[in-house]
């Protein structure tokens, strides 16, 4: 079978594959793509039927599935993950080919998905009555109460009866509980600590049984914990991947981030400023702030916009100020939170500083539209 798939990221990166969960496409994996794509060259995929692959043309296994994803992979090391069906086929794929494997994410998935009977049943019920007889029950499993991932159903009516039966039925047969053991490859868990679909008895299963494992649980996430919770999510599967991917050079990974947080441009005028007498300062704070905390994963770039913006504030740092005034912008911060940051130094470092702060914010957005940025 061939299967639809799409690449995003440098060309030269390192690769990383990720699958969709039963009834989902690659767009389930789009919350985590931007930050991802940055240092990765992220291959999705669809299943069959599934999103822009064809539909079925027989059964098949979650070990099929497994080949037909190694087909899209050239001869290379990459890392591997999914959620739900999407990361029993990655753990079936560390099992397979082992050796080829760098990291592994298995996110809210299963060594065994229960007995068979349900969803031999669930195929019946799908053949005879499509997919729109599922939602109600879908909702409840997927997501937490009072969430709306409303798009992720629209994808869901769209997939294929047929292959989505053949899903079922391969799910049914699937079981790698005594293989755990074989899995070699650096591996991250990841569970929503409100799953129904796949309760945390299963990630305790499988971090307790692959050699090495970590587990993450998120709080306050279902099944889709990656679309419910995407800045846990995201945090977890950079810093495992981090380290699961090719060394990089501290100074190389702090000036990446540094271009990213502050813009080509800014970061070239540094470079060229740079004298004998600077250069290891520079170097300093291109290992030290840049990597050694930028990209530390336990908080995402908006979070550490915020804390460097009141720090800034706080110390009365108004050239500095400026400067992560954009880079709060590059983060993803709007101007009304950034307003709302300064308006919270007010309270904790003081008017006066407040007051100092907002002028030079005002300035500098007055400057960024000036430029048509």
């Amino acid at each position: 079978m061939k299967l639809h798939h799409r690449i995003d990221g440098p060309a030269d990166a390192p690769l990383l594959v990720l699958g969709p969960s039963l009834g989902t496409t690659m767009e389930v994996w789009q919350p985590q793509l931007p930050a991802l794509a940055g240092s990765w060259r992220v291959l999705r995929y669809d299943l069959p039927g599934h999103g822009g692959s064809a539909p079925a043309a027989a059964g098949f296994t979650v070990d099929d599935l497994a080949g037909a994803v190694l087909e899209l992979v050239e001869d290379e090391r990459f890392a591997v993950g999914g959620v739900s069906l999407g990361g029993a086929i990655a753990a079936t794929i560390a099992v397979k080919a082992g050796h080829r494997v760098r990291g592994l994410v298995l996110c809210c998935t299963s060594a065994r998905f229960g007995e068979p009977g349900p969803w031999l049943e669930r195929a019946a019920l799908v053949r005879g009555k499509g997919l729109a007889e599922l939602v109600p029950a879908l909702r409840a499993r997927w997501f937490t109460p009072g969430f709306d991932g409303q798009w992720v159903f629209d994808r869901f009516v769209e997939v294929d009866v047929t292959s989505y039966a053949a899903c079922c039925e391969a799910l049914a047969a699937f079981d790698l509980t005594g293989r755990l053991g074989e899995i070699a490859a650096p591996t991250l868990v990841i569970a929503g600590s409100e799953d129904p679909a796949t309760p945390l008895d299963h990630a305790l299963t499988l971090a307790g049984d692959i050699p090495g494992a970590s587990l993450t649980v998120v709080p306050r996430a279902s099944h889709l914990a990656n679309v419910e919770r995407p800045d846990a999510v995201t945090a977890a599967l950079l810093g495992h991947l981090r380290s699961a991917g090719p060394a990089e050079d501290a100074l190389a990974a702090g000036m990446r981030t540094r271009r990213e947080v502050l813009g080509d441009a800014h970061v070239d005028r540094a470079v060229a400023a740079t004298t004998d007498f600077t250069r290891d300062f520079q170097e300093f704070i291109t290992r030290y702030a840049w990597d050694e905390i930028w990209n530390r994963p336990g908080l995402d770039r908006r979070a550490r916009s915020c804390v460097t913006l009141t720090a800034l504030v706080a110390r009365g740092q108004l050239e500095e100020l400026a400067m992560h005034v954009r880079a709060a912008l590059r983060n993803g911060l709007t101007r009304e939170e950034i307003k709302e940051v300064l308006l919270q130094t007010a309270v904790y470092c003081g008017v006066p500083a407040a007051n100092a702060a907002f002028a030079v914010a005002r300035r500098t957005l007055a400057d960024i539209d000036a430029e048509g940025l």
